[in-house]
């Protein structure tokens, strides 16, 4: 399988979309699929198999994701991109997260959600990028800012994590405040 790769200084980003996933369940054995995926446990591989048996796309829903992988060391070291794409409506929802805090406050993500932002504006012909971002997650909230979103509004219990219900900050970065 060829993969789409975007480049950054420090980062090689993996394009993996629906199709990626089948070809990968279908095709790699356990061992292949944590080696690829950069999963430590079975309980992380048993997460990401469930998450693909419930179906990671649906009907006018999408997602494109990316895998950080370290030039250097070629590392998988977390990933980034976008889930809840509403095709039709041209938005998506921005996720991201890195596998170890080893790799937290080094700037990995920035840089790495730079290229993605990009390329959800350029290629996937993004209207709007939204983030739902928990009130405590100061270094996700700090990330945002920093990428310029606008903050729209507070959810409440909108989350659950851990059995927990959270309230969630409203972002958004809009096509034409981007690329002005």
């Amino acid at each position: 399988m060829i993969f789409e790769l975007l480049e950054t200084q420090q980062l090689i980003l993996r394009k993996l979309t629906p199709e990626t996933y089948d070809y990968l369940f279908q095709q790699y054995n356990d061992n292949e699929l944590k080696a690829f995926l950069g999963l430590v446990t079975e309980e992380e591989l048993e997460k990401e198999k469930d998450k693909f048996r419930k179906g990671i796309a649906t009907y006018n829903k999408s997602f494109v994701n990316f895998q950080l992988i370290d030039k250097q060391t070629n590392t998988v070291m977390g990933a980034c991109g976008f889930h809840t794409w509403y095709t039709e409506h041209r938005r998506a929802e921005i996720g991201y997260a890195l596998n170890s805090d080893v790799h937290k406050g080094k700037g990995i993500m920035s840089e790495a959600l730079k290229a993605v932002i990009d390329y959800g504006f350029r290629e996937m012909d993004l209207n709007r990028i939204e983030a739902f971002i928990g009130p405590k997650n100061e270094p996700s909230l700090r990330l945002v800012q920093k990428l310029n979103f606008t903050k729209e509004g507070h959810l409440r219990k909108h989350y659950c994590k851990n059995n927990i219900m959270e309230d969630s900050l409203v972002f958004s970065l809009l096509r034409d405040e981007y690329l002005h």
